[in-house]
């Protein structure tokens, strides 16, 4: 069995929700997008993708103020950056909030969040009363999937829907900006 491959944003907002592993597009890369705050469908990812438990996550929403809501605010520092950037391939490390499992941050104090600029992923992160976490869509160590059908080859048969928005525009993961004490 293969992936479906579509632009269905209810489909896809439904399988999340029950905890499936959705291929979303952003200007980057293809991420392999489960529900940011169900531990079960966040270990999916992992298994899927054969990455190790010691490798975070990065989580997106749909909006810098969906995630100042989810994390409490951002970091004065970065707040400007946020402003600046998103939406866009900036990731931020801020404090996690109690609500993303640790799994999602392989246990490390901050998680990484972002804003993706792709407008069908927005969209459905809008549909949704939660974020993605999503890594790029591709066993661990192969080449990030800028296409559909590049994911559905490398990890088709294991996912039920890959959101088809396209090819990415960038082709590479998003910067990544932390504070250090």
């Amino acid at each position: 069995m293969t992936a479906e491959i579509g632009t269905d944003l209810d489909r896809a907002a439904n399988l999340l929700a029950q905890g499936q592993l959705v291929a979303i597009p952003t200007e980057t890369v293809y991420g392999l997008a489960a529900h940011a705050y169900n531990a079960a469908a966040v270990a999916q990812v992992f298994a899927v993708k054969q990455r190790p438990a010691f490798d975070p996550l990065i989580v997106h929403f749909a909006s810098a103020q969906a995630v100042e809501q989810a994390v409490g605010g951002l970091p004065q520092a970065l707040a400007p950056l946020a402003a600046a950037f998103w939406p866009g391939p900036l990731t931020l490390l801020v404090p996690r909030p109690a609500q993303v499992p640790e799994l999602v941050t392989a246990g490390l104090p901050r998680v990484g969040v972002r804003v993706p600029d792709h407008a069908l992923t927005l969209r459905l992160l809008e549909r949704l009363p939660f974020p993605l976490a999503a890594p790029s869509a591709n066993p661990f160590g192969y080449v990030s999937p800028t296409t559909p059908a590049h994911v559905a080859r490398q990890l088709g048969g294991a996912i039920a829907y890959i959101l088809d928005g396209g090819a990415c525009r960038v082709g590479l993961e998003s910067t990544v900006v932390g504070l250090e004490a």
